[in-house]
């Protein structure tokens, strides 16, 4: 499959690697002739191919991403795959600073700034915000089956309790807005002390804003309380930051919950880990 699309995009190359910390989709890195780097992207659905691909016309010119150098709608072997140019530097760590932090919060307001173009047709890309407690409901319930496989009666009948109660208790949602779902530090690419762009938009929707918190605050702004203020005071120079304290232990619970989900269906043993890591939140959690 990867020699068709490189026929396709025409590449002459050094060098062909898979890159990591790619969990759904396959990335590789490759080195053309000239020593430029750029990436082959290919979606794990067809869907995924059609979200992304408007998620590049919708936020080009609007926020740093990386710029889509062509793409090929793929066939009956391949759904899809899109040439990607390489943004400077490397992926978000808990080491980067509270100006880094910052600037991941301005880059994250204007993301949120952006809003369903009007008139524009997108067939993959939905606008989730009329009907946002229904969606978060078939997220949670669609992971549900596959996690009442791998936990406990108990534990499992617990979760879904609290599932109920704490949806009832969350504010009125915050959009539409262009939301990432996937907002962690592997997609947030920096350079030094500056945020160079976000990548990867597979599970893109418009919708709240409060689901697009979850994974930072996990893997980054709950490590350093100087970091998260600076984080917050970069979001809020764009816009009006919502209560995090508020949505928050929600879609932490369901992001475990649903990640241990996403676990049994592409794999327990590839990803054992990543399981293991949930199951404990969610337990502290419950």
């Amino acid at each position: 499959m990867l020699d068709k699309i490189i026929s396709q995009f025409g590449l002459q190359l050094l060098s062909v690697n898979e890159a990591a910390d790619s969990f759904s989709s396959t990335v590789y890195k490759c080195t053309l002739l000239n020593r430029e780097n750029v990436f082959i992207k290919i979606p794990y659905t067809q869907l995924k191919f059609q979200r992304e691909l408007e998620a590049y016309e919708i936020l080009k010119g609007q926020v740093a991403i990386p710029e889509m150098l062509n793409y090929w709608p793929g066939d009956e072997e391949c759904p899809g795959a899109f040439l990607l140019s390489q943004l400077k530097g490397n992926v978000l760590t808990a080491e980067a600073s509270p100006q880094v932090a910052f600037q991941v919060g301005v880059i994250h307001a204007e993301m949120h700034s952006v809003q369903p173009p009007p008139g524009k047709v997108l067939t993959g890309l939905k606008n989730e915000l009329p009907d946002w407690p229904i969606f978060i409901e078939k997220q949670f319930n669609s992971f549900a089956e596959d996690v009442r496989e791998v936990l406990d009666n108990d534990l499992y009948n617990k979760a879904i309790a609290r599932f109920l109660k704490m949806k009832q208790e969350l504010p009125s949602p915050d959009g539409p807005s262009f939301i990432h779902m996937d907002f962690r530090p592997a997609n947030i690419i920096v350079d030094h002390d500056k945020v160079s762009g976000i990548i990867d938009f597979e599970s893109v929707r418009f919708g709240s804003t409060e689901i697009d918190f979850t994974k930072l605050y996990r893997d980054f702004l709950s490590l350093d309380s100087a970091k998260y203020k600076a984080y917050k005071d970069g979001y809020n120079s764009v816009r009006t930051l919502i209560d995090l304290e508020a949505v928050l232990p929600f879609y932490r619970f369901t992001d475990a919950f649903n990640s241990i989900g996403w676990c049994k269906r592409r794999g327990m043993k590839k990803n054992a880990a990543f399981y293991e890591e949930n199951l404990e939140i969610l337990k502290k959690l419950l």
